[in-house]
């Protein structure tokens, strides 16, 4: 108690500088905070209990290159695939150009893979046997207050219809749930609607997406789906569902190397802010140091109770910046409705962030407790 007394007494003495540099630690992890919520929806999904089960096929090209529906029976004939279906990228916007939609059009077999997406069984009949149908997450639903029964007008990013037309009509006939919000955000309607209207692009689909027996058997059945089409023009790579998710959002955006730039950013200026503020504090204090050794303090006690300081002042505002972003995720997220594609500040992102407190206080704090540990007591009673 008396150590602790002695850390909190030294950070009250300079008050106007400490409340500075909490300040700035604060807001160091309220940023660290926020951003790490978004950068891991984007390292999380396709991660899930399936994720293992699940593999993509999608064109060596890359995945604006489309696939022959012809390659969907013989990839269901190769050994340990269970269940084959396809997705196609439609993209689209409402009203506005800003108002973009997540579109994919789909098999009727599509809801038989995509387990972790709860639908009704009236909703599933009622998409397969609407030529328009449309299947909407509740999150997109709560957006733009959709309901089942509504008519909507989707402009769509990449196709248009046969008479020109970019605007494409759906009828909602069902909406789905999902454990995560970021999921809810998209729509999805009817394969043969797009192949039978589209312009361009008929007998193909964008990617595959196939459900295997045995995890153990991934890289087998991998090979064999790709050697389906090795020597044609549309070779194929295999992914896992992991792997296929960060090409696919890697299309857009690097949000990794954004989120390691910024936070390499504000980590660096925010060591130098913390140890100046530190190295001014043990100079003023040199001479209450060298009374405490010849009270009796040894130099391993200075040298801790100097880090202890530096660590504690970290840890206080850095605790505070990531209650601060876990409070303004949440409240985001219950005013946009899961719009926006954050995780909430959840444990992992705490502890993260607890090992970045307790590494930059000791970080900052090394140089200061060491001239503290190595103080003469001599010296510094004469001031020198």
């Amino acid at each position: 108690m008396k150590f602790l007394h002695l850390i909190w007494a030294a950070l009250a003495r300079h008050k106007t500088r400490t409340a500075f540099t909490l300040l700035s630690v604060v807001a160091a992890f309220l940023l660290f905070g926020l951003l790490e919520s978004v950068n891991s929806v984007f390292t999380q999904v396709g991660h899930s209990i399936n994720a293992a089960h699940r593999l993509i096929t999608v064109s060596k090209s890359g995945l604006t290159t489309s696939l022959p529906l012809s390659l969907e029976n013989q990839i269901r004939a190769v050994p340990g695939v269970q269940v084959v279906t396809s997705e196609t990228f439609f993209g689209g916007t409402y009203r506005k150009p800003n108002n973009f939609i997540s579109v994919f059009a789909v098999p009727r077999n599509f809801w038989d893979l995509r387990t972790s997406l709860k639908l009704s069984p009236a909703a599933r009949r009622a998409f397969a046997a609407t030529q328009t149908g449309a299947i909407i997450g509740a999150a997109l639903a709560r957006r733009f207050h959709w309901k089942v029964g509504d008519q909507i007008p989707i402009k769509a990013m990449i196709y248009p219809r046969k008479s020109g037309s970019y605007t494409w009509m759906f009828d909602i006939v069902g909406i789905y749930h999902s454990a995560r919000p970021l999921m809810e955000q998209q729509l999805f309607f009817r394969w043969r609607y797009f192949d039978e209207a589209a312009l361009f692009g008929k007998g193909t689909v964008g990617w595959y997406v196939e459900q295997i027996a045995h995890p153990r058997q991934a890289g087998r059945i991998a090979g064999a789906i790709d050697a389906l089409s090795g020597n044609s023009g549309h070779q194929t790579r295999t992914q896992t569902a992991s792997a296929f998710a960060a090409d696919f959002y890697s299309q857009y955006v690097d949000f990794g190397l954004i989120v390691s730039a910024v936070m390499g950013a504000v980590f660096f200026t925010l060591l130098l802010l913390t140890g100046n503020t530190m190295a001014q504090a043990v100079r003023e204090r040199t001479p209450e140091l060298a009374v405490l050794k010849t009270l009796g303090f040894s130099n391993r006690t200075v040298l801790s109770l100097v880090l202890a300081e530096s660590v504690l002042l970290v840890v206080l505002g850095g605790a505070l910046g990531l209650a601060l972003a876990a409070a303004t995720v949440h409240a985001l997220q219950v005013r946009i409705g899961g719009q926006l594609p954050m995780m909430p500040v959840g444990a992992a992102i705490w502890l993260r962030g607890v090992i970045a407190m307790v590494a930059i206080g000791l970080v900052v704090g090394a140089l200061p407790a060491r001239r503290g540990m190595r103080l003469s007591i001599v010296n510094a009673l004469a001031g020198r």
